[in-house]
Protein backbone atom coordinates (compact mmCIF):
# COMPACT_ATOMS: atom_id res chain seq x y z
CA UNK A 1 0.00 0.00 0.00
CA UNK A 2 3.08 2.10 0.86
CA UNK A 3 4.37 1.59 -2.87
CA UNK A 4 1.13 2.61 -4.19
CA UNK A 5 0.72 6.04 -2.80
CA UNK A 6 4.02 6.90 -3.18
CA UNK A 7 3.66 5.74 -7.04
CA UNK A 8 0.50 8.38 -6.56
CA UNK A 9 2.34 11.47 -5.05
CA UNK A 10 4.95 10.67 -8.14
CA UNK A 11 2.24 10.94 -10.64
CA UNK A 12 0.43 14.05 -9.01
CA UNK A 13 3.29 15.94 -8.90
CA UNK A 14 4.49 15.11 -12.63
CA UNK A 15 0.96 16.08 -13.69
CA UNK A 16 0.96 19.31 -11.80
CA UNK A 17 4.42 20.17 -13.01
CA UNK A 18 3.45 19.68 -16.68
CA UNK A 19 0.46 21.89 -16.16
CA UNK A 20 2.26 24.56 -14.27
CA UNK A 21 4.78 24.48 -17.45
CA UNK A 22 1.65 24.30 -20.14
CA UNK A 23 -0.24 27.37 -18.49
CA UNK A 24 2.68 29.67 -17.68
CA UNK A 25 4.27 32.70 -19.28
CA UNK A 26 6.85 32.19 -22.26
CA UNK A 27 10.33 31.87 -21.42
CA UNK A 28 11.89 31.83 -25.03
CA UNK A 29 14.32 34.31 -25.49
CA UNK A 30 14.74 35.07 -28.87
CA UNK A 31 15.27 38.66 -30.32
CA UNK A 32 12.83 41.19 -31.50
CA UNK A 33 13.82 41.33 -35.44
CA UNK A 34 10.65 42.62 -37.16
CA UNK A 35 9.74 41.51 -40.98
CA UNK A 36 12.34 40.59 -43.00
CA UNK A 37 12.28 42.27 -46.69
CA UNK A 38 12.73 39.60 -49.73
CA UNK A 39 16.19 39.93 -51.34
CA UNK A 40 16.43 37.16 -54.06
CA UNK A 41 14.90 36.48 -57.38
CA UNK A 42 11.15 35.30 -57.41
CA UNK A 43 10.61 32.55 -59.33
CA UNK A 44 10.05 32.65 -63.06
CA UNK A 45 7.51 30.17 -64.91
CA UNK A 46 8.50 28.63 -67.95
CA UNK A 47 6.93 28.99 -71.34
CA UNK A 48 4.92 25.63 -71.28
CA UNK A 49 3.86 26.08 -67.18
CA UNK A 50 6.29 23.82 -65.79
CA UNK A 51 8.23 24.74 -62.49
Amino acid sequence: MLKFAQWMSELSSWVSASVARLFSPTDDAYPTIGVQPFSGEPATNSADGDW
